[in-house]
């Protein structure tokens, strides 16, 4: 099972890239769950020093955007 993760402190465009990645993993039946990361110092161990951010499986491909459904599963289904 593949895991998104959104790393951001809960402001409203961390909010707005976890609601296009529930979008995006509803509407592609995509085996996976998604993590919130909100601890900075976590956020900060995965080398990302703007948010929001998006990784898979520990793996950042997205900082400092809001991606909309359609990017995040062209990262997802291996476009990285």
């Amino acid at each position: 099972m593949m895991k998104v993760q959104i790393l951001g402190t809960g402001c409203p465009k961390c909010k707005a890239l976890e609601a296009n990645a529930i979008k995006a993993i509803e509407e592609a039946s995509l085996d996976a769950t998604i993590e919130k990361i909100t601890d900075i110092d976590q956020i900060m161990d995965m080398g990302v020093m703007m948010t929001p951010a998006l990784a898979v499986d520990g793996e950042v491909l997205s900082v400092g955007k809001v991606l909309n459904k359609d990017q995040i599963l062209a990262l997802v289904k291996g476009g990285r």
